[in-house]
């Protein structure tokens, strides 16, 4: 077995995506389901989104960063994930709070898809209207 190591634990929603994050401290790689960042979000600017937290509290070369991510689409992948490296942040530092908060980082995106409605053909698409 392994020994255990200490790590702080943080859960990032949006839309449908969940993204359970943790960060070990002392440097470490990027891991995302098993994958290196770069795999997983080949994308310079997704890759910018997710390591904005990291970026604005100077702790890049901090923290080994592990996560599991499953649902929705890449975008929302990466937003989630920004979440919750926020969010694992603060357990790991409480003083990095005003930081975090002014960029808006710490609140959860609640815009989701609105559910279909019985008599309409989506959310608000009604059936088309025939005089005769």
């Amino acid at each position: 077995m392994t020994e255990q190591q200490q790590y702080y634990y943080g859960t990032g929603k949006r839309k449908t995506s969940v993204a359970q994050v943790r960060l070990y401290p002392g440097g470490g790689g990027f891991t995302v389901n098993e994958k290196t960042l770069e795999e997983f979000f080949p994308l310079p600017a997704w890759r910018s989104t997710i390591t904005e937290p990291l970026r604005v509290t100077e702790s890049q070369n901090r923290y080994g960063v592990v996560v599991k991510i499953h649902g929705g689409g890449v975008v929302s992948q990466a937003s989630a994930l920004r979440h919750g490296i926020a969010r694992a942040l603060l357990r790991a530092d409480d003083a990095l709070r005003p930081v975090l908060k002014q960029r808006g980082l710490l609140t959860r995106d609640s815009r989701i898809k609105e559910s279909k409605k019985y008599g309409l053909k989506r959310a608000r698409r009604a059936p088309q209207y025939t005089k005769r």
